[in-house]
């Protein structure tokens, strides 16, 4: 994505690249090791970097950081546990206004004026255009977990404003995650941070599995279904399904990619950054993968809206769970836009998940232990990654009605017919490399990362797999301007 400067903020840039060096050199060699000076450079440097893609939203960021800073020191200050939990709400109530304000205003009107139009009642339909602040979903979290966990006494509110401040906008996560926590993420910003020659290796692998996984992987799906789903009435049962498994492939490499790279890039400045993926797509069961996926988000729902949910609901036992589940599901699928698919694509999945909740085993977790999975296993493996490759279809769709063309095409005879071959866009080439990408992951499920090297002690073995990554990058990645995908998230 660029900025109306037109300055690239992407990690897959080489502005980026120049920017994280100067970064990187004053933090660890500019400033003696100050911790201060350190936190107030990481400050400022998420602030510049968040103002090359608009610098008038800075100010929003700014404001609302300033806000949650002080709204939670009133909160732990206050004496009665009425005004106490007055205060709570009132902060809650106006952090999460920025998202809904900025993100669901306009779906919030279209869906009261149809509620009104069903029962009779004419309306005249006021729609603000409004534009999305780059990253607000992910920020407004973070302060709200921040803000949660002062109010339950988990942490103290932090008197030091750069270091809440710098928690909130931290560069690396600020405009696509990981969502981290204030009570695992604060106190590292407030510890002395000594340089580690391993752990910047290993950062750098990460960052390196990131990049191969955007500019080859991801990158080189992206023309692909970008055709198949703008012309999705043209194209058989067979060609669409191809889509959806590219789609699926791509939104993995992205989204995972950007957040290796997150971590990556946190881990060069002495940060452990929350883990966002686990192999999802080797999950034998749908609660499986939504563990395995998205982990950071998925887990602040758990602990944030889904457990006080299920506590509120026990007296319903497995009822009350499933209901917490389902309202769970439809919020992951609110966070990611404001539209019907999106939530129809949450819906869908809580639902999902009633088998487990009514035996008891949606908690459950699978893993397999040798190198090659049992036949049960491989059939639960299968059957779950079909389940995602059909429900991207909601989440790529731009409505619901294109879903359901979408879906009446894959599910008629023309499945059976020959997907289009896409001359020119190296779609066969495209399938070696996935299918090889798969397999390298499959090897390192039980590592940090794909690029976790850490076992092999051949230092010539592991200078070629980095030779033949850069190598693949050069010769087949997409090197145009080619934005994340969940940034629009």
């Amino acid at each position: 994505m660029t900025g109306h400067n037109g300055i690239h903020v992407v990690f897959n840039s080489f502005e980026f690249l120049v920017f994280f060096v100067a970064v990187f050199w004053i933090y660890w060699f500019g400033l003696n090791a100050n911790l201060k000076l350190q936190n107030a450079l990481l400050l400022f440097a998420s602030y510049a970097f968040y103002a090359w893609w608009d610098w008038r939203f800075l100010a929003l960021l700014v404001g609302a950081s300033a806000f949650t800073f002080g709204c939670a020191i009133v909160v732990e200050r206050a004496v009665l546990d009425s005004t106490k939990r007055v205060l709570f709400i009132i902060g809650v109530a106006v952090i999460l206004g920025i998202l809904v304000w900025f993100k669901y205003f306009n779906f919030f009107v279209v869906g009261f004026e149809g509620l009104l139009a069903f029962l009779g009642i004419g309306t005249n339909t006021i729609l603000i255009k409004v534009v999305l602040p780059l990253g607000v979903s992910y920020y407004v979290f973070r302060m709200l977990g921040y803000l949660i966990e002062v109010n339950r006494g988990n942490i103290e509110a932090d008197r030091d404003w750069i270091v809440v401040f710098t928690f909130i906008a931290f560069f690396p996560t600020l405009v696509s995650g990981p969502i981290d926590r204030a009570n695992t993420f604060i106190p590292q910003l407030r510890s002395k941070r000594v340089f580690q020659y391993d752990l910047a290796v290993d950062g750098l692998r990460q960052i390196l599995w990131g990049l191969f996984k955007k500019v080859v992987i991801a990158d080189g799906c992206a023309p692909i279904t970008e055709l198949i789903f703008s012309n999705s009435d043209r194209y058989s049962g067979s060609t669409l399904l191809l889509g959806s498994f590219l789609f699926t492939i791509q939104v993995y490499a992205d989204f995972s990619g950007y957040s290796d790279m997150a971590i990556g890039v946190g881990r060069l400045l002495g940060f452990t950054v929350a883990k966002n993926f686990d192999f999802p797509f080797f999950a034998q069961s749908i609660p499986d993968f939504w563990r395995r996926w998205h982990m950071s988000l998925t887990k602040w729902l758990t602990d944030y809206l889904f457990t006080p949910l299920t506590i509120a609901l026990r007296d319903f036992g497995k009822v009350g769970i499933a209901v917490s589940i389902l309202i769970t599901m439809v919020i992951v699928g609110l966070w990611h836009g404001a539209n019907w698919t999106f939530v129809a694509f949450g819906f869908t999945y809580g639902l999902m998940y009633i088998p487990g909740v009514l035996t008891g085993s949606f908690n459950r977790r699978k893993r397999v232990s040798g190198l090659v999975p049992s036949v049960r296993q491989a059939l639960e493996m299968l059957f779950t990654f079909s389940v995602l490759v059909l429900m991207i279809v909601l989440f790529r769709s731009v409505d619901i009605s294109q879903a359901i063309q979408i879906y009446r095409q894959i599910f008629s005879f023309t499945i059976f017919s020959n997907p289009i071959s896409f001359n020119g866009l190296g779609v066969m080439r495209l399938s070696v490399v996935i299918v090889i990408f798969l397999f390298i992951e499959w090897i390192q499920r039980d590592r940090a990362h794909g690029l976790d090297l850490s076992g092999v002690k051949s230092e010539k073995l592991r200078i070629v797999f980095y030779y033949v990554l850069i190598m693949a990058m050069i010769y087949l990645g997409e090197f145009g301007e080619s934005k994340f995908l969940y940034f629009k998230f």
